[in-house]
């Protein structure tokens, strides 16, 4: 990818990726993408995880917690090597942590600060969805019912 400009390969994949997912009809209809490296899942040119040089992917962990990809930006050194195009974190710990792990790699180091707010965005959803919920719980009657219930 180093041989091309960014604005090329996105020219040339816009309409031809196998990760476009379209969604609604005629004038309502909006395209998605399933890039590992998109955060928001739009198909957008500063989204795209494959266009641009730096881009930052956030994933379910194994067990709990998030894994944070992020992309190397050396590719002349590592061009041949995809595997060692990208660093790998598992994040565990607790929310805040996680969330300022995330501000630290990206914000704090220069790398792509317009992508701080979505990735802690999409690391929050992640983690809210590995919550434990809780049972909900019964029903108290009210009024005449809660009457009724109190003399039988």
């Amino acid at each position: 990818m180093s041989n091309y400009s960014s604005d090329l390969f996105w020219e040339l994949t816009r309409n031809r990726s196998s990760y476009i997912v379209k969604r609604g009809h005629g004038t309502s209809k909006v395209i998605f993408s399933k890039e590992p490296l998109n955060l928001t899942n739009k198909h957008t040119r500063k989204q795209s995880g494959l266009v641009n040089e730096q881009a930052i992917g956030i994933q379910p962990g194994t067990e709990r917690g998030v894994s944070v990809v992020i992309t190397k930006t050396s590719h002349e050194k590592n061009g041949n090597k995809p595997a060692a195009l990208s660093n790998k974190v598992e994040l565990k710990k607790h929310n805040r942590k996680v969330y300022g792990t995330i501000v630290n790699s990206t914000t704090k180091h220069y790398y792509r600060p317009d992508l701080r707010q979505d990735a802690v965005s999409r690391a929050s959803a992640i983690l809210y969805s590995q919550r434990a919920k809780k049972p909900t719980p019964e029903k108290k009657p009210r009024g005449s019912k809660a009457k009724k219930a109190a003399e039988a």
